[in-house]
C-alpha cells in the first residue's frame, strides 16, 4: 500500500513556496504538504509542536530574513532528511552536513524535483532493506562512500612541483583574489583554487570556512577569544596577516564544528 509523502516547506519567499508546491504536485500528485514556513523563528515553533513522525520530508532555503536554515538544524533534533533550494551555490557541504539529500539551485524546475524526489526514495528503500535504526545512518554512510575529499596539493613553486598533504595545511587566505596556504612549518604557498572551491574539496570536519577571506584547519587553532557584537577572534598558528574573525551568525556553527 502507498504511504502519501508529507513535506514540510521553509521559505520566505511566498511567489517561490507556492510554485514549490505545484511542482510537487506537478511531480506526485498524492504529495501532502503539510505547512510552508517563512521564518526560522516560526519553523523552530513549528518544529517544537510536531514530532518527527508526524512529517516525511523538508524541503528549505538556506538564506532566510532572519538567518540560515541551519541554524535550525543545528539548535534542534530534526532528524528528518531536508531538499535544499537556495539561489547560492556556496553552502553545498553545509547542506550535507545538516541532513541534507539534495542540494538544488534556483530557479528550479520539475526535472530537479523530480530527481530529489527519487533520491528520497531511494535512500527510503535502502534504510528498510538495511534495518538501520535511524535515517542519519544511512545518510552518513553513503556520503562517506560518495563523497571523496582531497588529500593532498600538487604547488607549483619557483620552477618545482612540491606535494603537499591536505592535514598540513594550516589555514587558506585570499588576499587581492589570489589565495594563500600555509603549512604548519610557516611556508606558504599559492594555490590555483578559489575558496569556494576549496570549501568542495576539503573534508568539513576538518575545515571550516571562517569568513570571506578564510578557511581554517582544527588543528591550527590555538584558542578562540569573543569579541564585539557576537564574533568570534580566532587565534591561529601560523599567525596568518589578518585577524581572522568568525560573525555572529556563523558563530554558533563554528562552536559546534569544534566541540566533535
Amino acid at each position: 500500500m502507498r504511504t502519501e509523502l508529507r513535506v514540510v516547506i521553509i521559505e520566505d519567499e511566498a511567489a517561490t513556496a507556492r510554485n514549490l508546491v505545484y511542482v510537487l504536485k506537478t511531480v506526485d500528485p498524492d504529495i501532502q504538504v503539510l505547512v510552508s514556513l517563512a521564518s526560522l523563528s516560526d519553523a523552530a515553533h513549528w518544529f517544537s509542536l510536531h514530532p518527527e513522525g508526524e512529517y516525511d520530508l523538508i524541503f528549505s532555503d538556506i538564506r532566510l530574513n532572519d538567518g540560515l536554515s541551519f541554524e535550525l538544524f543545528t539548535a534542534n533534533t530534526i532528524p528528518k532528511p531536508v531538499i535544499f533550494v537556495t539561489a547560492y551555490h556556496d553552502h553545498a557541504i553545509e547542506a550535507f552536513r545538516n541532513n541534507g539529500i539534495d542540494y538544488i539551485l534556483k530557479p528550479f524546475d520539475t526535472d530537479e524535483i523530480s530527481r530529489a524526489l527519487a533520491k528520497y526514495h531511494t535512500l527510503l528503500n535502502i534504510s528498510h532493506r538495511s534495518n538501520s535504526a535511524s535515517y542519519g545512518n544511512v545518510q552518513r554512510q553513503l556520503q562517506q562512500g560518495i563523497i571523496r575529499f582531497k588529500r593532498s596539493f600538487l604547488i607549483h613553486h619557483r620552477d618545482r612541483l612540491i606535494p603537499v598533504e591536505t592535514t598540513q595545511l594550516q589555514w587558506f587566505y585570499t588576499s587581492h583574489d589570489v589565495v594563500h596556504a600555509c603549512t604548519s612549518s610557516g611556508m606558504q604557498y599559492i594555490i590555483p583554487f578559489t575558496l569556494e572551491q576549496l570549501e568542495d574539496q576539503l573534508d568539513p570536519d576538518q575545515f571550516f570556512r571562517a569568513n570571506r577571506q578564510c578557511i581554517v584547519n582544527r588543528h591550527s587553532i590555538g584558542s578562540v577569544e569573543y569579541f564585539f557584537n557576537g564574533r568570534l577572534l580566532l587565534k591561529l598558528l601560523p599567525p596568518p596577516p589578518e585577524t581572522i574573525l568568525v560573525s555572529k551568525a556563523r558563530a554558533m556553527l563554528f562552536r559546534k564544528w569544534m566541540d566533535q
